[in-house]
């Protein structure tokens, strides 16, 4: 009897011995592949091969590090090129595995995690999910309020991103809300900067700014709360202009703001105003 328990018992140990190599060596065939570019291949292995490792063996936090890096690339390249379907998959799939994962991982790594939820509002935003795409909007306008996010993304954040012929399209929204003072003061919820391209589809030069701007009216005495502005730097000047078909309330109609931007860089609309304004050298 005990010579048969201990057959059982060896054999198991084998199994998982074999097994245990089996992973090790697809991990490293993961990282080769990595290394060598070819990041779809590596996915599919780390995604493999995560849910095999235990979460105490040192192995674990390794491929969680670069299925990470990984996925955030992919989600990144499928970003450039519209396909928010896979930006989207990619961006939940990162994000869960920083979630899941954060405190095995120094604070660098956890800070990583309002930088996904971003992209899956991009995602979101290019599938015009606005709803869905609200949800984690929330969860960064929590955070901001909270004083936890990490530099940059704790002043701005971008929500959307798509190209119109050979320019990229970046749009950005601040946190602040409307002030009551719509005098004295001026305000800018969102900006939408507008870039030429490279031959590989990434930015160029920056052409010009759409600013989501403050009416700088009594909010008694008019029907909305903003106006969209061009604002472009020449040579030692900044040219602005209003769009007085393009205003908004304070609770922003995104799918009108998108299709106001999309019309006016494809049509390269100009402004119904124009006023310079020249730095001193």
């Amino acid at each position: 009897m005990r010579k048969i328990i201990f057959a059982v018992i060896f054999t198991t140990l084998s199994f998982t011995a074999i097994a245990q190599t089996n992973i090790t060596e697809q991990y490293f065939k993961a990282d080769s592949l990595l290394l060598s570019g070819r990041l779809p291949e590596a996915y599919n292995i780390y995604k493999e091969i995560l849910p095999k490792i235990d979460k105490n063996d040192t192995l674990y936090n390794y491929v969680v590090w670069y299925f990470v890096q990984v996925t955030s690339i992919l989600e990144d390249d499928r970003q450039l090129h519209e396909d928010y379907t896979n930006s989207l998959k990619y961006s939940l799939e990162a994000l869960k595995l920083i979630q899941d994962n954060k405190e095995n991982f120094d604070k660098e790594f956890a800070d990583r995690e309002p930088w996904m939820v971003k992209n899956v509002i991009v995602a979101y935003f290019g599938l015009e999910k606005l709803d869905e795409a609200k949800k984690y909007r929330d969860i960064l306008y929590k955070g901001y309020k909270e004083r936890n996010l990490p530099d940059v993304i704790n002043e701005y954040f971008n929500f959307d991103f798509f190209k119109v012929g050979d320019k990229n399209v970046w749009g950005y929204e601040w946190y602040p809300e409307l002030p009551d003072d719509r005098v004295s003061t001026s305000f800018t919820k969102i900006v939408y900067y507008v870039y030429s391209t490279k031959p590989d589809g990434t930015d160029n030069e920056q052409l010009y700014r759409l600013h989501v701007l403050m009416f700088h009216q009594d909010k008694k005495e008019t029907e909305f709360d903003y106006i969209l502005e061009k604002q472009q730097d020449v040579d030692n000047s900044k040219v602005c202009g209003s769009y007085y078909s393009c205003t908004y309330k304070k609770e922003i109609d995104y799918k009108k703001l998108r299709k106001d931007i999309k019309e006016i860089v494809k049509n390269n609309t100009q402004p119904d105003t124009k006023r310079i304004t020249t730095w001193k050298k």
